[in-house]
């Protein structure tokens, strides 16, 4: 890497600078330069003397951008601890169980394709999104940090074993003979994910079998993103092949989870999120539970009927962590496959805390995730549907939409986009934070009800000259 100048001014290319984190293809529109004045600018946030956690996770970029950015970091006057290659929650525990430590950076390209890559950041045990990452793009363009007097210690530390033991009291009072029966799948991915699944499954009762756990930042076998179908085609495999009685798969840097029951089929993350309830209820009476607008309404429904008090919040797993911050919530949910707990954890996304919670809740709850599974209500509904849309354009076509409604006198919930309630069911339509899109979802309890909401979709879509059909 070049050498940078103390003092630069530095323009990220604004494609990169997400709501949730910063995030690009490498090479293309993501370079060692930005990490290095992304480290620059974070550092001068936090301030000098201050310590952050960094860690990467195995695409073939990421060792390149993890040392630009503690390079940035250590000019700006701030204390690096390094813990190197893991998944994105084990960067959330060290940020969060390391006393010196005020914040934390992942170098992750989580479950894009392996040429992408970027980073997400927290500080102060809050996710740092939104308006703060604009903030760091406005202070690397004024160019106004100049290097530290002193430079920043740099040190290396290995926080996998603290990390994995953390873990393993997700399971605590369990019964260990119902612990001791099951057989389980993992399947890594040849993500970040591996080497703590290794340790992790060692440490387990019962029988556990591991697919993918060599981390590969090419991704040989499958694409690390559990919540496309075809990604879950090797674990439901394994199940089949060894008569096991469930499968967990995770993204590439293990912060999201994705399920398939002994018969192989997937849980979505609403019926995820109302089972956690569940078993979090009738230990926790009257909890809080947030999910977000794209939840089904049976999770709102569920969780009231067992006690709990609900929260609908924007999309992204950073609004759900401040949320639960916010309002006390023991639980959150969001339906991309995050997870949170705040009862006897951290109240961040982790796959894996994730995962042996679902343990733990077929021991408590004395049940198999199939009949889990089978318990929860399930009403007919969309995938989440994508339509094209200039980001100069998505918003706008949001706030058209909103306006027609208004006039019209529908029941609509703005917290994110449009949720649109009706006779037939809601439907769904906000901008997406991560692409030049629009999104969709609608859900009904009959199939006639669901193309009626499809149609009302469509017709809001044409009323804004956009092209295409949410039946499509």
């Amino acid at each position: 890497m070049t050498e940078p100048t103390p003092t630069l001014s530095h323009r990220f290319d604004p494609s990169i600078l997400r709501e949730y984190d910063i995030r690009g293809i490498f090479g293309m529109t993501l370079f060692e330069t930005d990490a290095y004045a992304l480290g620059r600018s974070f550092g001068a946030i936090m301030g000098r003397g201050a310590g952050v956690v960094v860690g990467r996770d195995g695409r073939l970029s990421s060792p390149a951008l993890e040392q630009a950015l503690v390079d940035g970091l250590a000019d700006a006057g701030v204390n690096v601890i390094r813990i190197g290659l893991g998944p994105t929650p084990m960067l959330y525990f060290a940020e969060a169980s390391i006393p010196e430590v005020k914040g934390g950076i992942q170098v992750t390209g989580s479950h894009n394709p392996a040429d992408h890559n970027g980073f997400k950041l927290v500080l102060a045990g809050a996710p740092f999104f939104g308006a703060d990452i604009v903030r760091l793009g406005s202070m690397a363009a004024a160019g106004d940090l100049p290097a530290a007097e002193n430079r920043g210690h740099i040190e290396e530390r290995d926080v996998l074993p603290a990390y994995v033991t953390r873990l393993l009291e997700g399971l605590a009072g369990c019964d260990g003979n119902h612990l001791s029966r099951l057989r389980v799948g993992w399947d890594a991915g040849n993500g970040a994910a591996g080497p703590a699944l290794e340790r992790l499954i060692s440490q387990l009762p019962g029988e556990h079998h591991l697919l993918f756990s060599e981390v590969d930042g090419r991704f040989p076998n499958h694409h690390p993103d559990p919540t496309i179908d075809a990604n879950l085609s090797d674990l439901r495999r394994l199940v089949a092949a060894k008569n096991l009685d469930f499968g967990l798969a995770f993204d590439g840097d293990a912060d999201r989870i994705g399920v398939v029951d002994g018969t192989g089929r997937v849980l979505d993350a609403d019926r995820l999120l109302l089972i956690f309830a569940r078993d979090l209820l009738a230990r926790r009476p009257g909890a809080g539970v947030i999910a977000d607008v794209k939840a089904s309404r049976t999770v709102f429904e569920g969780v009231r009927a067992l006690g709990g008090r609900t929260e609908m919040a924007p999309a992204g797993h950073s609004h759900i962590k401040a949320r639960m911050k916010r309002s006390g919530a023991l639980l959150g949910g969001e339906t991309s496959g995050h997870f949170f707990f705040a009862d006897d954890w951290f109240g961040f996304d982790d796959g894996l805390y994730a995962a042996l919670r679902l343990i733990a809740a077929t021991a408590r709850l004395e049940s198999s995730v199939a009949a889990l599974r089978d318990a929860t209500p399930a009403l007919i509904s969309t995938p989440e549907l994508r339509f094209p849309a200039d980001d100069a354009r998505k918003f706008a076509v949001v706030e058209e939409v909103m306006r027609r409604l208004a006039l019209a006198g529908a029941r609509v919930d703005a917290i994110d986009g449009v949720r649109v309630d009706t006779p037939d069911g809601w439907w769904l339509l906000r901008a997406s934070n991560t692409q030049a899109a629009l999104t969709a979802r609608a859900e009904s309890d009959t199939q006639a009800g669901l193309q009626r909401l499809l149609d009302q979709i469509d017709g809001q879509l044409a009323a804004s000259g956009l092209a295409g059909t949410a039946r499509a």
